[in-house]
């Protein structure tokens, strides 16, 4: 688990945000895709905050 939102260089799907998320939480990548999917369906700014974080979070740099 680490210790600061950070996005990996590997295992990244398309920017790393929901990795990075769910490495900082010690949650499943998988299932926080999912949810971010789901969420998608739901009126509201998912997308936004999506490019946000990529903007915001760090790359690990290791």
């Amino acid at each position: 688990m680490a210790s600061t939102l950070t996005r990996p260089r590997e295992g990244a799907v398309i920017a790393g945000v929901c990795a990075g998320i769910a490495d900082r939480f010690g949650w499943n990548p998988l299932a926080v895709r999912l949810v971010f999917l789901l969420s998608l369906l739901l009126p509201g700014p998912q997308v936004i905050v999506y490019l946000v974080l990529w903007l915001l979070m760090p790359r690990r740099p290791y």
